[in-house]
Parts: structure tokens; C-alpha cells; sequence
């Protein structure tokens, strides 16, 4: 009898894990407690997947051999902890998928920068030539990838949800841009939980891995002891220091391992520091898959950058407008202002992950000229940044917020929309919240 896999969640990573595990033989079942998406019910009707959705069928789940779960559903969900009661494997698609390919996989983790960076090396990858697909939190599922393509190399974007499934799974080339504080409500508000989720990334490494990180996080630094060494280290940073495999002298981005070469840090493609860090990782990773400099060199410098990631949106009246929705934590809106130039308009607030927004208050009190609250509940808001004095607006939808702006701001000054939150309260999606953004822009 065919091994009965059930898959939980039927969104991009549940119908990809379900065209994979069909085509491998196993007995499918899909289950959502959401209505699903016509996509995704065209793509199982069109197999002959079997599914459900709006309701989780105790006796169609758990009969399975393997559960494969989405990584929007928590593991102190009730479904899972039945599972878990009847000791059912619970894996995530990735896992699922890292069985039935030999491709090189390069993954990216960390609170912030991870989009952009996997974006970055998916275009040098590209532009090298190179047979190369882009999965995880962005692009196609990897599950339905394996199933359908045949690549070569993976570049792979990982959030810790995904990671806390993953046990065999390996990484050729690891890479952690950060950790900050994030997501602490899945993780029991402790901090070390969601470290130990990131640092899954490299469990699997061998001697012939490597493992890409910014050298001057104090948290990796701290971690980086715990751990045996898991293939090589490439280390980046700001400053000169031995045994960086990235860094800035003298204006030039200077990469030494295993190639060495250097570029003019203004010909890099994406400004501000975060993403010279992005621009490093990046650059690391081509540089140790074997791309010529030359190319490496040139798809730093044509980058386009990523949606809703410090996104210029219109220039209305001498105001610069800024989509920074993928700002779903206090870290990331750090960055947004620590880039800007112009006193600031900042559009903040959303669902609250269990934030402290101490990390942004002296950025706010010397950037911004006013703040507009844009959630169901800001009360936390209020508590916090009220007391800095600056003009404040409380709006709960998005024509609001960005009408709140338009009448706050003054000519040479800069709205920025970097809610610090998810977007859950008020939009589908944090592309949802960025796209309405843009659609009220562009109507001012």
C-alpha cells in the first residue's frame, strides 16, 4: 500500500508539496481550514488530488504516515498537537522537496535582508548562465519545482517557521544576514527559541559547505561559539578585519575568498547599509559557486531591487513617497530610517509580534516630523511615541493614512510607509498593504 501523506495548508508551498508527493506515488491528501485559492484547486482538481477545505477531517488526517504543514500554521495549532500525539512525522515542503533533488542548494535566512539577498543572487545566477530556480518565501514552491523543472542550483529563502521543520535537510552555501527580534509570538516571547530556529540552517553542513554571516552580529557571534564548525566560514562586514571574506576599504567593496576582487561601492546598484550587507552576502555566495568576477561585478551594479523593500513610489508636490511594507518588524523599519535623508513622515503600526520599538526611538525622534498609526490597535503605539512630541494621525485604512501624510507633509520632506508590524489586521498580505499604498499614491 502507497504511504499516505497528508498536507496541511493549500496555499504556495501546500499545492507544490502535493504535486510532489503525488508524482512520487504517494496517497495525497490536502486539508485547509481557509477557503482556497481557485489556483490551487485548479492545480490538484487538474491531478485528481484529493482535498478539503474550511474544515481539517480528523479521520482523513490522522491515518497519515507523514504530515507536511504549512509554515503559516503554528505547532501549538490543535490539528498539530494531535498529530504530534500520535507521533506523525511533521515535516515542512522544503524538507519534503530536499529528498528528490541533487541540486546545489543555496539558502538565506535572517530577520531582515533576506528577500533582497536571495532576489540578488538569483540575478547573478541568472545572468551567469547558470540553470537556476528561485523558491521558499518567494517564487514557485521548491515541492513543485523538483516535481516539474530540473535545476540545477536553488536559491532558497527560509523563514524560521520553515526552518522548524526541517531535520535531513541540507544547505551547500548558508547564509544569515541578522537576528533581531521577530515573530516571538510563535516562539513563547523567548528570544533564544527563534535564534535556535535560524541557526537550523546549518545543521546538516558538512566540511565541503559553507556558511555566510555578518560578523558583526553580536547574537551570531554568541551562537558561533555553541556550535562545532559546520564547513567553512565567509564572514562579511562594514570594517577591515582578518579573515573577512567581504568588506569596504577605502570605498571599494573588497571581496577575498576564493576570488579576490573589488568593485566601487557606489557602482553597487543598492543603497544604504543594509544592502551593502545584502550586496556582500550576495557577491560571496556567486563568488564561491564559481561566476566570473566580471559577471558578479556587473549584476551588482543592474540590480533592480525588490517590491515594497524601500520602494520609490511618486514625487507629489516636492514629497518623496516610500513603500517599505515588507517592513514587518521594528529591526527592518530601522533600516528604512536609518536611509532616509529628508525629515520623515513615518506610516507605522499593523499586528504587533510582541515588538519593542526601543530600537527605533532615537531614529524617530532625530528623523521623523510625524508618525501616522495605521492599525485596529494602537494603543501601543500611542504609549510609546505620543510622548515625543511629534504630530500624530490615527487611521484604519490605508486612503487615511496616506491622506493623513499628504496633509502633514511639507515640500522636501519624505513619507515612509515601514509599519514595523505584520499586516494582518487591516490587509490580506504585506504586498496587499504596499499596493494600496501605491493605488492611493498614484491617486493624490
Amino acid at each position: 500500500m502507497a504511504k499516505r501523506i497528508v498536507i496541511l495548508g493549500a496555499g504556495e508551498s501546500g499545492a507544490g508539496a502535493a504535486v510532489l508527493a503525488q508524482k512520487k506515488g504517494f496517497d495525497t491528501f490536502v486539508s485547509d481550514m481557509s477557503v482556497i485559492k481557485e489556483k490551487y484547486k485548479n492545480l490538484l482538481n487538474e491531478r485528481g488530488i484529493a482535498w478539503e477545505e474550511g474544515k481539517h477531517t480528523e479521520e482523513l488526517i490522522l491515518n497519515a504516515d507523514e504530515v507536511i504543514k504549512s509554515p503559516g500554521i503554528p505547532n501549538n495549532a490543535p490539528m498539530i498537537l494531535k498529530i504530534k500525539e500520535r507521533n506523525i512525522p511533521v515535516i515542512s515542503e522544503i524538507e519534503f522537496a530536499g529528498r528528490y533533488t541533487n541540486a546545489k542548494m543555496i539558502c538565506i535566512t535572517g530577520s531582515n535582508g533576506k528577500t533582497t539577498t536571495t532576489s540578488l543572487i538569483y540575478h547573478i545566477f541568472r545572468k551567469a548562465g547558470l540553470n537556476v530556480g528561485l523558491a521558499g518565501n518567494i517564487g514557485q514552491s521548491l515541492a513543485y519545482q523538483v516535481a516539474e523543472c530540473n535545476f540545477d542550483y536553488y536559491v532558497i529563502e527560509l523563514s524560521s517557521f520553515q526552518l522548524d521543520n526541517m531535520y535531513q535537510f541540507h544547505a551547500d552555501i548558508a547564509i544569515l544576514m541578522n537576528i533581531t527580534p521577530d515573530h516571538l509570538d510563535r516562539y513563547d516571547y523567548k528570544m533564544q527559541n527563534y535564534v535556535d530556529a535560524k541557526f537550523r540552517i546549518i545543521q546538516n553542513q558538512t566540511d565541503n559547505d559553507a556558511f555566510i554571516f555578518w560578523n558583526d552580529d553580536p547574537i551570531i557571534q554568541k551562537e558561533l561559539s555553541k556550535y562545532g564548525i559546520h564547513g567553512h566560514y565567509y564572514p562579511f562586514a562594514e570594517d577591515k578585519k582578518e579573515g573577512l571574506a567581504a568588506f569596504v576599504d577605502q570605498n571599494k567593496v573588497c571581496f577575498t575568498k576564493p576570488i579576490d576582487f573589488n568593485m566601487e561601492q557606489e557602482e553597487l546598484a543598492l543603497t544604504g547599509k543594509h544592502n551593502l550587507f545584502n550586496s556582500m552576502a550576495a557577491g560571496i555566495s556567486a563568488n564561491l559557486a564559481g561566476i566570473h568576477k566580471e559577471c558578479i561585478r556587473e549584476a551588482l551594479m543592474d540590480f533592480k531591487g525588490v517590491e515594497h523593500r524601500l520602494e520609490r513610489v511618486a514625487r507629489v508636490k516636492e514629497v518623496e513617497y516610500i513603500n517599505d511594507s515588507k517592513a514587518t518588524n521594528v529591526n527592518s523599519c530601522w533600516y528604512a530610517l536609518q536611509s532616509m535623508r529628508t525629515k520623515t513622515i513615518l506610516i507605522l503600526g499593523g499586528k504587533d509580534k510582541g515588538n519593542d520599538y526601543t530600537e527605533i526611538a532615537q531614529l524617530v525622534k532625530e528623523k521623523c516630523c510625524g508618525l501616522i498609526y495605521l492599525g485596529l490597535h494602537n494603543e501601543k503605539l500611542h504609549q510609546f511615541f505620543d510622548s515625543f512630541g511629534l504630530p500624530v494621525a490615527d487611521v484604519q485604512s490605508m486612503k487615511d493614512a496616506v491622506n493623513a501624510a499628504y496633509q502633514m507633509a511639507q515640500k522636501g520632506e519624505t513619507v515612509l510607509l515601514s509599519p514595523c508590524c505584520a499586516s494582518f489586521d487591516l490587509f490580506n498580505s504585506y504586498e496587499d498593504r504596499g499596493d494600496q499604498f501605491k493605488e492611493c499614491v498614484k491617486n493624490l
